[in-house]
C-alpha cells in the first residue's frame, strides 16, 4: 500500500475501529492519512464498512476506539459544544440528500451556516445578509438558476436535490467535505454530473472531498487516490493508475466482479 508524504496532511486516522456488537468489528484497525486537497475515494463491496468510516469521522457514528485527528484535535474524544463547532468545518453530502422537504432550497442552503448564527437567528430563518447573498452564489455554483431559491426541496429532481446537498455542504465554508454514496441514486448521466461538480468545487475552493462510491470507474475518473475496503480492512491505498484487476478481485471478492 502507498502512504501519503505529503506534510499538508489534515486528517489522521489512528488504528480506528468499530464494532455495533462486541467482538464484531465493523472496522478493524484502520489508519489513514488524508491529504489537505483532492479527490479521494473509498471503494468496496456493501457491507465492507465504507459509509461507517466516512460516518465515524464526523462522529454519526461514534468509534469504538482508536483516534480521529482533525485540525489539531481528536475528533473521537470530543463532546457537547466541542464536538459541534469541530463539525462546522466538516460538510456531508449525503446518498438520500437529507434535505428538509417542505423548505425552500434557499433555506436548506442556509442552514449550512445553523452551527455558526445564535438558534434564536436560525429558528427566524434571520441570516445575515452576508450569508443570504453567499447562498444565492452557491446555487448558481451548482448549476441552478435563482428561478430555484423559492423552490420547496419536494419540487425537486434527484440530481436538483443533490446540488443543493452540495451546496449546504458548502455553505458551512467546511476544511472537509464527506460524501456518502452520493450518485447511487442516481441515474448514470446526472451521477457524472455530479462528480464533475463536486471535482470542480473541490479544485476551485481548494476543499478536500472524501467519497464513498460503488461504481468504480467514477472513482478511477475522478479520485487522485483510491482506498480499496473489504472485511472491515484497508487492502488497497494508492493511485487509480495502480489499480489493477489483482486488487479488484481482492477487494470484490472473485472473477465475477469482472
Amino acid at each position: 500500500m502507498t502512504a501519503v508524504t505529503n506534510e499538508s496532511v489534515l486528517l489522521s486516522i489512528r488504528n480506528l475501529r468499530k464494532e455495533y456488537r462486541p467482538g464484531q468489528p465493523v472496522l478493524k484497525d484502520i489508519s489513514l492519512d488524508i491529504d489537505a486537497s483532492g479527490i479521494t475515494a473509498i471503494i468496496g463491496p456493501s457491507g465492507t464498512g465504507k459509509s461507517t468510516l466516512i460516518r465515524c469521522i464526523n462522529r454519526l457514528v461514534d468509534p469504538t476506539a482508536g483516534e480521529i485527528l482533525f485540525e489539531g484535535q481528536d475528533l473521537a474524544k470530543l463532546s457537547g459544544q466541542a464536538l459541534r463547532q469541530a463539525r462546522r468545518r466538516i460538510g456531508m453530502v449525503f446518498q438520500e440528500y437529507n434535505l428538509v422537504e417542505r423548505l425552500s432550497v434557499i433555506e436548506n442552503v442556509l442552514s449550512g451556516r445553523l452551527g455558526y448564527v445564535p438558534a434564536w437567528r436560525a429558528f427566524l430563518r434571520k441570516f445575515p445578509a452576508e450569508d443570504v447573498t453567499r447562498a444565492f452564489d452557491l446555487i448558481d455554483a451548482v448549476g441552478l438558476n435563482e428561478d430555484f431559491a423559492t423552490r420547496r426541496a419536494d419540487a425537486l429532481s434527484g440530481g436538483q436535490r443533490q446540488r443543493v446537498g452540495i451546496a449546504r455542504a458548502i455553505m458551512q465554508n467546511p476544511a472537509l467535505v464527506l460524501a456518502d454514496e452520493p450518485t447511487s441514486s442516481l441515474d448514470p448521466k446526472t451521477s457524472v454530473e455530479i462528480m464533475d461538480l463536486m471535482a470542480d468545487l473541490s479544485a476551485k475552493r481548494g476543499v478536500p472531498i472524501i467519497i464513498n462510491i460503488h461504481n468504480v470507474e467514477l472513482a478511477k475518473r475522478y479520485a487522485g487516490r483510491i482506498i480499496g475496503m473489504t472485511g472491515g480492512e484497508v487492502v488497497y491505498d494508492g493511485p487509480p493508475a495502480g489499480l489493477k484487476p489483482d486488487h479488484l478481485k481482492h477487494i470484490y471478492g472473485g472473477e465475477d466482479f469482472l
